[in-house]
């Protein structure tokens, strides 16, 4: 799009700037709606929602009319993250154990998605050009149309857990270090994400290169629930989400040192492990310290400090790049974002469990 268009850097990350936007105001929204509709009926229309935003952002050419497809995406995706998690985490209310495991699927699921696109859009451009790109986005609008549809009636075999016994009050401030380690994620990995494999063909990478390491980020992620559920049921507090973003910050250190080598997969591989790891790990520490009923409360308000730092990190790497020509400042500084909130989550101890 940013070669089809004539964009700036900073333009291209302002696309994802004003999705992170659209997820902050998302998920301030559902906070507010959560308690009044449900998990289950907010989950199904942020669905439907997303896909026709994302089939949208193929039916045009103009900035202004592309940021508002990726605003309306970006709310309703904090809705579908928020209740999402919070009915990922009811699927099986007779085997409390099992409840850590549906959690880390259905963030990790992602993967498949990352997978499929990996694979898939290089191909696409490298046959019929840069122009094809918004074919891209129909198309990958109608397959998240049917997926939508689907999840919807899955929804409706979930019990809702807002109606489960408990008290829907909490208070954030046990859950300090976690949000602010939340925050660093979202400020260094959307900088990686938006930006990694312009990195590579800025680097001389080729399409085949660009499918490996996309493919691959995808596939770590896949199997990032087999990697981490061990230690989501042993280690206490923040270790988690610690060893998560330990795993970010590596996997961007070699991105700058290997964007134009055979080994760029590698940043992937530990790329993609990490990255499902960290929003996992919120969602099981608030299910472990609070009740049922105040899981889409809070878990509306880690998704505020996410959007937060979303909206920072693609716009902040973009101008870096456009101020340097390149875009490894803006990498370099994702790395010590990333750093700094392992440390922080490294501080957060295991709340106390409430009825």
């Amino acid at each position: 799009m940013r070669a089809d268009l004539g964009w700036t850097w900073a333009q291209a990350g302002w696309l994802n700037t004003v999705n992170a936007a659209g997820y902050l105001a998302g998920a301030v929204l559902t906070r507010l709606l959560v308690v009044r509709l449900g998990n289950r009926r907010i989950f199904q229309a942020g669905m439907l929602v997303t896909a026709l935003a994302i089939l949208a952002a193929g039916l045009t050419r103009d900035l202004g009319l592309l940021s508002a497809a990726r605003l309306v995406a970006g709310v309703s995706g904090a809705a579908v993250f928020i209740c999402g998690g919070a009915l990922a985490a009811s699927v099986w209310p007779e085997r409390p154990s099992f409840a850590t495991t549906s959690i880390v699927v259905y963030i990790g699921a992602a993967g498949i998605g990352m997978v499929l696109s990996g694979a898939g859009i290089p191909l696409l451009l490298d046959a019929r050009g840069d122009a094809v790109w918004p074919v891209v986005w129909q198309a990958m609008g109608g397959v998240s149309l049917a997926m939508a549809l689907a999840a919807a009636w899955a929804a409706t075999r979930i019990a809702e857990p807002g109606a489960a016994a408990g008290d829907a009050r909490w208070s954030a401030r046990p859950f300090a270090f976690q949000m602010l380690g939340y925050l660093m994620f979202a400020v260094g990995y959307i900088g990686y994400m938006t930006f990694v494999i312009a990195l590579m063909r800025e680097n001389g990478a080729g399409t085949g290169a660009v499918i490996a390491t996309w493919s691959l980020l995808g596939l770590a992620s896949l199997a990032a629930p087999f990697l981490w559920h061990g230690p989501f049921e042993r280690w206490p507090g923040g270790r988690p989400m610690a060893a998560g973003l330990a795993c970010l910050a590596f996997g961007a250190v070699l991105a700058l040192v290997l964007a134009d080598g055979d080994w760029m997969p590698l940043s992937a591989l530990l790329f993609g492990i990490g990255m499902f790891c960290v929003p996992a790990s919120v969602t099981v520490l608030v299910k472990r310290g609070l009740a049922p009923r105040a899981w889409g409360s809070a878990m509306a308000v880690f998704t505020i400090v996410f959007g937060a730092g979303q909206v920072v990190g693609p716009v902040l790497t973009g101008w870096l790049a456009d101020l340097s020509g390149s875009l490894r400042p803006g990498l370099a500084a994702s790395v010590g974002v990333l750093a700094l909130g392992a440390v922080l989550a490294l501080l957060q101890k295991e709340p106390a469990p409430r009825a």
